[in-house]
């Protein structure tokens, strides 16, 4: 079972995303800090917290997901050769099982990764 951060940076990496863990663990994409220099901020990125983020990389890896309400069960999976298929329970929050879902998929391409 890997932790969140493992899962956070192979995500990113699968992503193509270069990351800095700035003050208190608060991941930041380092292409978006370098644009807003000047109008002082810069962006977190935690896919795991955010609906945004986790779209986002969805897109960008191309995954599809279906959340099933009924079967409380949110599945992710990507088409490509030797595809992933993620399954992650709902518990008692749907949109948090469906992020975690994303990251995990991410994550699994992130790790095929040369």
């Amino acid at each position: 079972m890997k932790t969140d951060r493992e899962l956070l940076e192979l995500a990113a990496r699968a992503a193509a995303m270069e990351l800095w863990e700035g003050p208190e663990g608060a991941w930041r994409d380092v292409e978006y800090v370098r644009g807003l220099l000047l109008s002082c901020g810069c962006e977190l990125w935690n896919p795991l917290a955010d609906d945004g983020d986790a779209l986002r990389l969805a897109v960008k890896l191309g995954l599809s997901f279906d959340s099933d309400l009924k079967l409380r069960l949110t599945v992710v999976e990507n088409m490509e050769p030797g595809g992933i298929v993620v399954c992650e329970h709902h518990n008692d929050d749907p949109d948090a099982a469906t992020r975690r879902a994303i990251v995990r998929a991410a994550a699994a391409i992130g790790e095929q990764m040369p």
